[in-house]
């Protein structure tokens, strides 16, 4: 049974399942999960859906990894959870431009935890059946994040697509000798990574920081969850930065952005660019949407003596 393990955390893939299975038991479910209706904005010359692609459960051990045993207790009992861990929401753009329907990434399918994997069934929802997006943009490839990409039988989900990761995503999960640089902690999610990324290989673009995927909107680094993950930058009044899994939390991150999240790859990278992040909405009022943020994941950051407090928009 291998393990995965970013930075100071370890946690076996059976670990994180059973954890989830038995947090659901125990656990209410998260706020406004499915929520109904879906919430939707206009950005410029954008209209945002967020879709709801349901939750995953993650333990003390990955969320808050730096934190004295009442630091996490406090902040387990504001996510809502318990000491065996706490839920998580997976909220994911549903893009319109023109003729366009793009999503930011396409959430678990089958590929993570049975709580997840409800993006394709909320789309339906909304009117929109999986043959209309007409793109699909990565900000990396961890498998909540890029696991629907096929269904269970091993078809793309979204047919009709074109589909866009960073160069350096590309790189780091598709190397020939990933194996023997990384640790095995690592190759469950590189087994996976290549999975998805080849389904669409033919559909394919990689991407560099500054890129447009179209006119106002441009692909922004932030690396350190992965070596090549990457928020997208939307134009608008102030823009909309949707963020991934560069700050994880707005419960945790935006109060202790000092502090880790268990499942970046490289942990003191990651912290800079969450800093980074935040630093600029802050001072900039950026709009952001962050991935695991409560429903629906929309709203600004306001300094908070040495951190931060997340406003709702």
């Amino acid at each position: 049974m291998s393990a995965f393990e970013f930075g100071n955390i370890q946690a076996t893939r059976r670990q994180v399942l059973a954890g989830a299975a038995a947090a659901s038991v125990s656990l209410a479910l998260p706020r406004n999960v499915l929520a109904a209706p879906v919430h939707t904005f206009s950005h410029g010359a954008f209209d945002i859906s967020v879709v709801s692609d349901g939750f995953i459960i993650l333990p003390p051990e990955v969320l808050l990894p730096d934190a004295s045993a009442g630091e996490r207790a406090d902040f387990l009992k504001r996510l809502g959870g318990d000491a065996k861990g706490a839920a998580v929401q997976a909220n994911i753009p549903l893009i319109r431009h023109g003729q366009d329907l793009i999503l930011i990434d396409t959430g678990s399918g089958t590929n993570f935890q049975p709580s997840a994997g409800r993006l394709a069934e909320n789309l339906k929802t909304l009117g929109v059946l999986p043959e209309q997006i007409t793109k699909v943009v990565f900000t990396h490839v961890h498998p909540d994040h890029s696991g629907a990409t096929t269904t269970a039988d091993g078809k793309v989900l979204f047919p009709n697509a074109h589909y866009y990761v960073s160069e350096a995503e590309w790189a780091f999960w598709m190397a020939d000798d990933f194996e023997a640089r990384q640790p095995s902690a690592l190759h469950g999610f590189a087994k996976g990574a290549r999975r998805d990324l080849s389904a669409v290989e033919d559909r394919l673009t990689r991407v560099k920081p500054g890129d447009e995927i179209l006119s106002g909107m441009a692909m922004v680094s932030t690396p350190g969850h992965t070596p090549g993950h990457m928020s997208v930058e939307i134009a608008g009044d102030g823009n909309l930065l949707v963020t991934g899994d560069a700050c994880t939390s707005d419960t945790i991150f935006f109060e202790r952005p000092d502090w880790h999240f268990g499942f970046d790859t490289e942990p003191d990278i990651a912290l800079k660019s969450r800093q980074m992040l935040l630093d600029r909405a802050s001072s900039e009022k950026v709009k952001m949407l962050g991935y695991h943020w409560t429903y629906p994941g929309v709203g600004f950051a306001e300094p908070a003596g040495q951190a931060y407090r997340f406003v709702p928009a």
